[in-house]
């Protein structure tokens, strides 16, 4: 049911792989003896009623011809409709929904020199053939039922259906995968839900005739009533906790989960001036330590907004603007790329760490009315440092020192950190207060 032809275009691979590791919303499978290390990936869903086009992108780290993966789809997805996309596309999406630190300087108190506000942004977070239908005559692989093959690109895909998972299990054995421990229960329970089975694997020859070195995103557009994402897959061969960013991208609201707590991460919030330099630690920090006090079981909105392409779509920014290509890229098809108004397009980031113990279930996910525009952002407070003397600067830096105790509350509060150490490294002594002996020591809370 062919419904929507994606636009590919040549886009180049950017950025860097988000710090921690995540994890994909299948499970890789191993050709041979190869070792599969499952660290990382972020997932786009682009959904307009029920039509989906999914995006998937990893960094699995080993030889790309060992590289496969099998991923639960609610239906058979034609060639048509599977495309092969550019992790450019996902890596601005990322940047530019990324939790944000802005700074502002404070004016001076001294009425004579007037008042001026200055502000400056900085984001130091998270900067990587035809159809044909055919039974496995094997006695012992009755169960399985080769839905479609063809190739795209440098993929070849297999999607499957099956009867029993542990069928399903002797069926990507028997081709040469090695499935992690445990995987036919977990299999077993998306074949009851009706899903079938995407398996793609590499073509290296064909990769490197098309000038690649890296594995690109994989495109799935398909209509279904079922707006979910599969994640329990992806534990079936991770060393840990699994990290994963969900981007959607709707035209009707903000998406959050049904089946899971969707908790807005703290914002607005005052920061103290070190973490300018240190702000990825300190994110990893504050999100570790919320997601501890959410009972680890909780999916965390890091960002929403109604996207206007080639216009900000954030405050402040902290990346270029969207383009209509893009977002028609990742499968936002209603953006118009014609001369005039492109349209909107609403999107949300979701950040999830999960394992099997807090997340049992898939992630079911709803699609909201709400349009209200917001963000994961944290504010800097530089002082006024100027050479001026007047009355109101006593007063004023009086009021620093209280917004100083204060941004060291917020922090130990948002990331779990003693007060002390954080008093420490702000170079304040215990008092708080500005001491007798005049500027010397009072300076060094202007560092």
């Amino acid at each position: 049911m062919k419904w929507l032809t994606l636009a590919v275009s040549a886009l180049l691979a950017g950025g860097a792989a988000a710090p921690s590791a995540q994890a994909f919303c299948g499970f890789y499978v191993a050709q041979g003896d190869a070792k599969i290390f499952n660290h990382a990936s972020k997932v786009v869903l682009a959904r307009d009623g029920n039509r989906t086009v999914l995006t998937m992108v990893s960094d699995y780290q080993g030889d790309p011809k060992e590289f496969a993966v099998v991923v639960p789809v609610p239906v058979v997805p034609e060639k048509g409709q599977v495309h092969i996309g550019d992790a450019a596309w996902v890596d601005h999406l990322d940047a530019y929904a990324a939790p944000r630190l802005v700074e502002y300087t404070d004016p001076n108190p001294c009425p004579s020199a007037g008042i001026e506000v200055g502000g400056d942004t900085k984001i130091a977070f998270r900067r990587k053939d035809s159809s044909t239908r055919q039974l496995i005559t094997s006695e012992d692989l009755r169960a399985v039922t080769v839905e479609a093959q063809y190739k795209v690109d440098e993929y070849e895909i297999v999607i499957l259906s099956a009867t029993e998972g542990r069928g399903l299990d002797q069926w990507l054995k028997a081709n040469g995968y090695r499935i992690p421990d445990g995987a036919p229960a977990v299999l077993q329970s998306y074949i009851k839900q009706g899903m079938f089975f995407f398996v793609a694997k590499v073509d290296v020859q064909e990769q490197k005739r098309l000038g690649y070195n890296y594995l690109r995103p994989i495109q799935v557009a398909f209509e279904s009533p079922k707006f979910m994402l599969p994640i329990r897959l992806g534990m079936m061969n991770a060393d840990g906790p699994q990290e994963m960013f969900v981007f959607t991208l709707t035209r009707q609201g903000r998406v959050e989960a049904m089946n899971y707590r969707t908790v807005r991460l703290p914002t607005g919030i005052d920061v103290p001036e070190f973490v300018k330099g240190d702000f990825p630690d300190f994110y990893r920090l504050l999100f570790t330590d919320q997601h501890r006090k959410a009972g680890e079981s909780a999916i965390f909105l890091e960002y929403a907004w109604v996207v206007v392409p080639n216009t900000p779509s954030c405050d402040p920014c902290t990346a270029p603007y969207l383009t209509p290509l893009e977002l028609r890229s990742l499968g936002a098809f209603w953006i118009s790329d014609a001369p005039g108004p492109a349209g909107d397009a609403v999107l949300t980031r979701l950040h999830l760490r999960y394992d099997a113990q807090h997340f049992p279930e898939d992630l079911q996910l709803l699609m909201t009315a709400d349009r209200e525009n917001w963000q994961a952002r944290y504010v800097l407070h530089h002082p006024y440092r100027g050479p001026e003397e007047c009355p109101q600067l006593a007063e004023y830096r009086k009021g620093v020192w209280e917004r100083r105790r204060k941004e060291a509350e917020n922090y130990c509060s948002l990331t779990g950190a003693r007060f002390d150490g954080i008093r420490a490294k702000m170079g304040v002594d215990e008092k708080w207060s500005e001491p007798n002996e005049g500027l010397i020591w009072w300076e060094r809370l202007w560092r």
